[in-house]
């Protein structure tokens, strides 16, 4: 009696390492040849590209406050004029705007040039001269009240730190331009302030060059960040590009290596039949000559010739019949011819195959498999050669004196597995995935008196994955190794529950009405026939 199989334990395959260090150091060199490259031909210290976007920046952010600035010189102009002088505070708000028109109209004029080295640096000298001018402009008429009285001081100090504020907030894109435009005003109020001789307006004085370093400062943090941002989106950039030349160049690599596969498959197909006609004559008549069916031979050493040829033959029959199943599979035409089939039944048919084989070299082979296995719907010519493979690997690399265990039974999800383990020499870690590749041997391998073509794990691996299932391989040198198949939970045919309710009549009664005479006559005794009654 077989005892319970136990749970297969499923391991995954190491990972290979992936070499990611060159092509991270030749990115990084790259970018550093880039950013030397651009500083040495950058007028600000930036790359080009930055120039031009921070001088875009500065132009829409004119443009989009003009209205703004508008509104300050005007009421500045009709406060100096109801304070001071009216044709002075008119004639200088007129200048201010035309200032100021003049620099929203070099902004639009700007946003539709084409960009340019010579161009950007072109532009970025305009729009410091006009700013300074914009600066000059202040200083005619925010030092005039000075030293008159405190309202007039504080009034001075409230509207210079508004304006400093917002062209500072203006051209933050272009400190150069915000120092240019405030610096004139800070100057100028504080030497208002100094002339003036009181210790209030030396303290003013101060605050007004405080203030000045302060907004400066502020202007070139905002223009920090605002390259910070640039060059995060350059990057960011150049990463999407190289994402899609890698994708490119990837996709490109994979449809030569695909169109190379199939013309590989179609080649080792029609390869194999081609060989197919000519073996099979080898075949049939090295049997006929082996069997000595027309007579003995004169030299008894053609015999064993005869023998050698047929083994020979038949061995690189298997060879082709795996070589085109292989190619099918990769070529994706293996069809599944799928039944209900026991798989306890076709593994213990593979033992009872190999068994005289695995006697003759003394390897004992163990069955433990679990009772009342329900049918898997499977392809069983599929199945029976996994198994054959699987097996016949076994004995194959098993020492004499080794033992195999063969094992089926359920697993944790359901479905039924099928482990094949051994005793013999294993596999290294770092071959596991040489040998599950096709015409892949490990080290054993090569050193075994009998090698392979290497197709038999892969095989078997590549129909286990058509029908759904998972195949692990666990090794340890000279330990041995253990190969398990799974099939899904559903290709289990599991059995169906009764039917509670009764099932209805194969042919139904027919329903034939009655007339009232054919009643009465059902209803008269038998006997009473012609008697009168």
């Amino acid at each position: 009696m077989s005892d319970p199989a136990e749970k297969p334990e499923v391991v995954q395959l190491p990972a290979e390492p992936q070499a990611a260090a060159p092509v991270n150091s030749r990115r990084a060199a790259a970018q550093r040849v880039r950013e030397a490259r651009d500083r040495l031909t950058s007028t600000s210290g930036t790359r080009p590209a930055f120039d031009n976007e921070l001088l875009r920046q500065y132009a829409q952010t004119r443009i989009s406050a003009s209205y703004v600035v508008m509104l300050l010189v005007v009421a500045t102009g009709v406060l100096f004029g109801v304070w001071r002088e009216p044709i002075v505070a008119a004639a200088w708000t007129i200048g201010m705007l035309g200032v100021h028109a003049a620099t929203v109209k070099s902004c639009a004029r700007f946003l539709k040039d084409s960009p340019s080295p010579a161009a950007t640096r072109k532009w970025r000298a305009r729009f410091v001269l006009l700013d300074l001018l914009y600066g000059l402009f202040w200083t005619v008429i925010l030092p005039h009240p000075a030293g008159m009285d405190a309202a007039s001081n504080a009034m001075m100090m409230f509207l210079m730190l508004l304006v400093i504020a917002v062209s500072s907030m203006l051209a933050a894109s272009l400190p150069v331009a915000a120092l240019a435009a405030t610096a004139p005003v800070a100057i100028a109020t504080a030497l208002s302030f100094v002339l003036s001789g009181s210790l209030d307006n030396y303290v003013f004085a101060v605050l007004a060059l405080g203030a000045e370093c302060y907004f400066v400062l502020l202007a070139h943090r905002l223009h920090s960040t605002t390259l910070a941002t640039l060059q995060a989106r350059a990057e960011k950039d150049v990463l999407i590009a190289e994402l899609e030349q890698s994708k490119a160049i990837s996709d490109e690599a994979r449809h030569r290596a695909e169109a190379a596969n199939v013309a590989k498959s179609r080649f080792l197909a029609q390869m194999s039949h081609e060989l197919r006609t000519p073996l099979n004559a080898i075949l049939g008549f090295s049997e006929v000559m082996k069997s000595e069916i027309f007579g003995a031979h004169a030299v008894p050493v053609y015999k064993e010739y005869s023998a050698d040829i047929h083994n020979s033959g038949v061995h690189l029959l298997n060879l082709i019949n795996e070589i085109l199943d292989l190619s099918r599979i990769e070529a994706g035409r293996y069809e599944l011819n799928e039944e209900a089939v026991s798989l306890v039944h076709v593994v213990a048919d593979c033992h009872h195959l190999l068994k005289l084989r695995a006697t003759s070299r003394g390897i004992t082979i163990h069955e433990v498999f679990e009772q009342g296995m329900p049918r898997i719907w499977v392809d069983e010519r599929a199945t029976r050669q996994i198994v054959l493979n699987l097996l016949s690997n076994s004995i194959k690399f098993t020492p004499q004196g080794g033992e195999i265990w063969l094992k089926v039974g359920w697993t944790a999800s359901g479905g039924q597995y099928l482990s094949v383990k051994d005793t013999g020499s294993g596999i290294a870690e770092d071959e596991i995935p040489i040998v599950l590749a096709s015409f892949g041997q490990g080290s054993n391998s090569i050193k075994s008196a009998e090698q392979g073509a290497g197709l038999g794990l892969p095989i078997a691996k590549s129909l286990i994955d058509l029908h759904g299932g998972t195949f692990t391989l666990k090794s340890k040198l000279r330990i041995g190794t253990e190969v398990i198949v799974t099939f899904p939970p559903e290709r289990v045919m599991s059995a169906l529950a009764p039917m509670a309710e009764e099932a209805p009549p194969l042919q139904p009664q027919p329903s034939i009405p009655l007339t009232e005479d054919k009643q009465r006559g059902r209803h008269k005794p038998i006997m009473s026939a012609g008697t009168g009654l």
